[in-house]
């Protein structure tokens, strides 16, 4: 004890104090007020010692200063504002299930609603944790057991403590790079960074990365848009009018394949097809299928292929648009297009956390009614999610007790996880059907044809729920696969079941055939068959527009119509190599080009033919300006400058995703009579007890599919239920339901 007092009667023992009592509070809310998604070993220490090198850091520089009382202070006012942050982001994070970003904190009105009148409610008991230190520095100070130690600090001691801080973050970032590649460049989530590097690491790299965008966004000027305007208006496509409108007032479907490649499709391993559900679906007479159709996604995968989905403009060349831009820019999304001109709700279902990819505030600015993430579904055994979230046949089957609820017509994204990298199934999870995975020395490849097997078998109980609710009938549904599932890597392993002769001679052309993702355009009463038209995500959204009845001409997208006559057929990946019908073209080490006859795979050589090579640069060029055209739009947010006629901007206030299914309750009740809804379609009587699964997690009780009106009519039986480890408490008539049990 007198050794624990002379070392905290130093500068260097009170500092160490401080940080041991940061440490020990940050690591006690990881665990009990957040969801951080913990999936190893492995994140568990890098979550234990993240706080520890930036706190070190940051109250070392104290240690420079020469004055011991003033040393003293500016460690104190350090130490207050890291326990100011923590406790913030413990409060907002009740709230919002997100982190406090640099404009919320700078922004007085954001933080007087995510902190001000509700920061009473969102308080807990245990809370006194985050303060008892306080308590506990001050006692030791009025009662002299820690002494202010006057003496100088040597400048050499503390920069050693610098770099031993230095040290130890670049320690904490080399297991978090090892764990989670690309953690800083692509940016999934907040909650990442979070669980990787810390609050302070969080909150500087959004405040450099706000930094950036400001200053790029500060030099656009309206005019900026005239270049914009002349691209999209000399590149429309004109709707095909066999098909304009062909779906107008119909239910709009989304349904997003996780991981999907095309080769899935009327595939075999073992004498067994993988998606026997998804194959006849495909070449159903009410489906339009696309063979010739790519991802265009780069480092945002699955947000990418949203961001294109929804607006029409591509990913970014480095890093996620969603979470780099999309929480601030300015959208003309398919959500806000269809409920001004169409009357349409819309909603989106996903079984991860609404902080992922940033979806709870980019969905916002897209002007998405609801969102439902995993805090509006049931954990039903601890198996029930997996890293990305909750699995699909959990997610669809639950998703239809919100579902039936929607005012019709309606635009519903459902997005699956299951099949997600790194292609593992629980034991209980695995086909009852007999299907069995392949043997191939590449585990995440055998694993892959397993989780595809159970998303196929996932969208056949969907399919079949909406068919015997009565949603199919007037629903345009709407399925396509985001990016690749099986990397290049990997592919020479896949290769061998794909086409065994040449797996030896497997090259770049090969890898980029394999960048085919199924594209699906079901309805009933649409003539189907496989078109062999070749398109990309970024022609999905005028496609679906025009077949909904609304002309795109107005707006800024830089796609076009799959169906139209004028559809351009270069197809654009984000790396700007491309596809055409015939030629696949790949940019070379040297800058140039290696082109392939798509037919044969045969490389031709450009030297021997000049008029090709004038082609290929010609469309490079045009490949390079739609690139260009969508960065700029978003880099610089230029649609703050353009609002198309009769278009309402979106203001993301508008929005809130709390308490959504009070709302559903009261847009019923106000309708009455009007009500479109399933639900009210069905005399006020629930349809989920129409939804049939084989989950193991159910196993086979229908009951625990929780029907609207158990919930409405039991609301003393949902008392609570238990999530992440937290009693989270549910009262129907106040509109608190988060998770139903």
């Amino acid at each position: 004890m007198v050794k624990l007092k002379k070392f905290l009667s130093t500068r260097l023992g009170f500092m160490a104090m401080l940080i041991f009592f940061l440490w020990i509070k940050t690591v006690i809310a990881y665990y009990k007020d957040f969801s951080l998604g913990i999936a190893d070993p492995i994140q568990h220490i890098i979550l234990i010692i993240n706080p520890i090198a930036t706190s070190t850091i940051l109250l070392g520089l104290a240690l420079y200063i020469y004055r011991a009382k003033i040393s003293y202070i500016v460690m104190g006012i350090v130490y207050f504002l890291e326990s100011a942050l923590l406790y913030g982001n413990i409060l907002y994070y009740r709230q919002f299930t997100d982190f406090l970003s640099f404009n919320t904190i700078t922004g007085a009105g954001k933080v007087s609603k995510g902190l001000g009148a509700s920061a009473a409610n969102m308080a807990s008991p245990h809370d006194i944790i985050y303060w008892l230190d306080f308590i506990i520095i001050l006692v030791l100070l009025l009662t002299h057991f820690i002494k202010i130690d006057k003496r100088p600090f040597r400048k050499l001691n503390a920069f050693a403590i610098s770099m031993l801080g230095v040290m130890f973050f670049s320690f904490n970032l080399m297991l978090a790079e090892c764990n989670r590649p690309q953690l800083l460049g692509r940016t999934f989530d907040r909650a990442y960074i979070v669980k990787y590097l810390g609050f302070n690491s969080y909150l500087g790299y959004d405040s450099i990365k706000t930094a950036q965008n400001s200053q790029v966004r500060s030099t656009a000027v309206g005019t900026d848009m005239d270049h914009v305007l002349q691209y999209t208006n000399s590149h429309y496509a004109q709707p095909n009018p066999v098909y304009f409108g062909k779906a107008k007032g119909k239910n709009i479907i989304i349904i997003h394949l996780e991981s999907f490649q095309q080769f899935l499709i009327g595939m075999k391993v073992n004498g067994q097809e993988v998606t026997p559900f998804l194959n006849s679906l495909y070449n159903d007479k009410n489906t339009m299928s696309f063979d010739n159709f790519y991802h265009e996604v780069g480092q945002g995968k699955t947000s990418d292929a949203e961001t294109m989905l929804e607006s029409g403009l591509f990913g970014l060349p480095e890093g996620s648009f969603f979470t780099s831009l999309g929480t601030d820019n300015t959208f003309q999304a398919a959500p806000a297009i269809l409920g001004q001109k169409e009357v349409y709700t819309s909603a989106v279902f996903h079984g991860n956390i609404g902080s992922f990819w940033s979806r709870n505030d980019v969905y916002k600015n897209m002007g998405y009614d609801y969102f439902f993430d995993e805090s509006y579904f049931n954990q039903k055994t601890e198996n029930s999610s997996m890293e990305y979230g909750l699995k699909d046949k959990l997610v669809l089957s639950e998703s239809v007790k919100y579902l039936e609820q929607l005012q019709q017509p309606f635009y519903a994204k459902f997005i699956t996880v299951t099949n997600h990298y790194p292609f593992q199934l629980p034991e209980e999870d695995l086909s009852n059907d007999g299907f069995t995975k392949p043997d191939t020395d590449n585990e995440a490849v055998n694993g892959y044809f397993q989780t595809a097997h159970y998303l196929d078998s996932s969208l056949q109980e969907f399919f079949q729920y909406l068919k015997d609710s009565g949603i199919y009938d007037n629903s345009m549904i709407v399925l396509y696969g985001d990016h690749y599932g099986i990397s290049n890597s990997q592919n020479p392993a896949l290769a061998t079941l794909i086409n065994p002769d040449e797996a030896a001679t497997w090259n770049n052309f090969d890898n980029t055939q394999l960048q085919r993702v199924p594209f699906m355009i079901h309805m009933k009463g649409l003539k189907g068959g496989v078109n062999h038209t070749y398109g990309g995500e970024i022609d999905v959204l005028p496609t679906i527009l025009h077949l909904a009845g609304i002309n795109t001409k107005q707006y800024i997208q830089v796609g076009t119509d799959l169906l139209s006559k004028n559809h351009s057929q270069i197809v654009a990946f984000r790396n700007k190599n491309f596809v055409t019908p015939n030629y696949t073209v790949l940019k070379n080490s040297d800058g140039g080009y290696n082109v392939y006859l798509n037919k044969t795979g045969e490389q031709v050589n450009l030297d021997k033919d000049p008029e090709l090579k004038a082609k290929v640069d010609k469309w490079q060029q045009a490949v390079n300006e739609k690139l260009q055209i969508s960065d700029t739009v978003n880099n610089k947010n230029l649609l703050r400058f353009y609002t198309p006629n009769g278009f309402k901007p979106v203001d993301p206030k508008d929005y809130d995703y709390k308490d959504q299914i009070q709302r559903l309750l009261d847009t019923r009740s106000a309708l009455g009579l009007k009500s479109t809804s399933i639900y009210s379609k069905n005399d006020n009587q629930s349809t989920t007890g129409l939804y049939r699964t084989d989950a193991p997690e159910l196993g086979g009780d229908r009951s625990s599919i929780d029907s609207w009106d158990y919930v409405k009519n039991n609301p003393k039986k949902i008392a609570s239920v238990t999530k992440h480890g937290q009693s989270l408490s549910i009262n129907v008539k106040k509109g608190l339901i988060r998770v139903l049990n």
